[in-house]
């Protein structure tokens, strides 16, 4: 008589941030592949483009001059989803239809004023002075008391609906706490109230001793594959230190995410040796709100890559309508991006002299 193996049989995880279950089908990785194949863009990437909004120096589409920056920079979204100015309104609370009057910030932040170099391929010191931009906006956005929650995150490759591949982020802060993060608060106070301690130091610990999904990890963070991850080769950061927000982050803590940002999105990159498309974004506590004492910073990255680079997962069907589910397992995941190398495979051409190829 066969004995079930998470390996090896369907099965379902708990994903502890938010309650809701995912199935694992590791059986299906043997299936032939006779769907989309999508085209792998390896576009020759110039320094600077003259005719992309958001390098230094050009016009953007709103009709607003870039300066010629030389370190990261930010600027309020031409086109925002929310409006700082709109105007108040009655909420609609008919019997089954309700709506109400949102407002918001949105902000764009490049990366650096070379439109070839995503966040592998910067020094680590570059991507110090993005996450220190990070803070100087939170802080900022966060003293509006209208705001109650702010989304740092980015989507990274045309796959991910990216329009502009110079490589930038976004912050979207609204005068409501979105649907996902009140999952993850109800489930972190529900932990905290019960334990004493945050969700995701447990969490943490459980990992280190069992050594089962860990990517990387350095002195104030760690990478990992979660238990209960969806997308195949999706991926949590978790500060090993109980802080609510990025402010909290002192220098060490700063360059130690620095590094494993680019640790991270280097095997990223490795792994089918292109530029890895993925949605990505850090999660962290209601700002205007009151004391969260129970919030533990966080940062998913969503890939959508499954079997190369030019196959990818699809959310269809099952997923859409009953649950979200994947083939490999999460621990076969961690292992594979685990084992890759964390030297860039283009990391020779970022310094050639006039385009790179990613």
């Amino acid at each position: 008589m066969n004995t079930f193996q998470l390996a090896d049989h369907p099965h379902q995880r708990l994903n502890i941030l938010t309650g809701e279950w995912v199935l694992v089908s590791p059986h299906r990785t043997k299936r032939p592949w006779q769907g989309k194949v999508e085209q792998v863009n390896n576009q020759l990437l110039p320094h600077y483009d003259a005719s992309c909004y958001l390098c230094p120096g050009n016009p953007r589409m709103g009709g607003d001059l870039n300066p010629d920056y030389k370190d990261p920079f930010a600027f309020t979204n031409d086109f925002g989803a929310l409006m700082a100015d709109t105007p108040a309104g009655q909420d609609i609370e008919d019997e089954l239809l309700h709506a109400r009057a949102v407002k918001g910030i949105c902000r764009v932040i490049c990366f650096s004023p070379r439109h070839d170099l995503t966040l592998p391929l910067l020094p680590q010191e570059a991507i110090g002075k993005v996450i220190d931009l990070w803070q100087e906006e939170y802080r900022r956005i966060s003293a509006d008391s209208s705001i109650k929650y702010i989304q740092i995150f980015e989507n990274k490759g045309e796959i991910m609906g990216c329009s502009n591949p110079h490589p930038h982020c976004q912050i979207w802060a609204a005068s409501d706490v979105p649907a996902e993060l009140i999952k993850e608060t109800t489930r972190q106070q529900a932990y905290y109230a019960a334990n004493g301690k945050s969700l995701l130091q447990s969490y943490i610990a459980l990992e280190q001793e069992r050594q089962e999904r860990i990517v990387c990890e350095n002195e104030h963070f760690i990478a990992v594959v979660p238990y209960w991850a969806t997308w195949p080769f999706e991926t949590m950061i978790i500060s090993k230190r109980h802080v609510t927000n990025i402010l909290a982050f002192n220098e060490a803590e700063k360059n130690a995410l620095a590094d494993i940002l680019k640790r991270l999105t280097t095997k990223y990159d490795n792994l089918f040796e292109t530029s890895f498309p993925y949605s990505a974004g850090m999660h962290q506590a209601p700002v205007n709100d009151g004391e969260h004492p129970e919030w533990h910073w966080h940062m998913h990255f969503y890939p959508p890559l499954l079997r190369s680079a030019s196959v990818k997962k699809f959310m269809v069907g099952y997923e859409l309508l009953a649950s979200p589910q994947r083939d490999i397992t999460p621990e076969w995941a961690a292992a594979k991006l685990q084992s890759l190398p964390e030297v860039h495979y283009a990391a020779h051409l970022v310094n050639s002299p006039e385009k790179l190829t990613i």
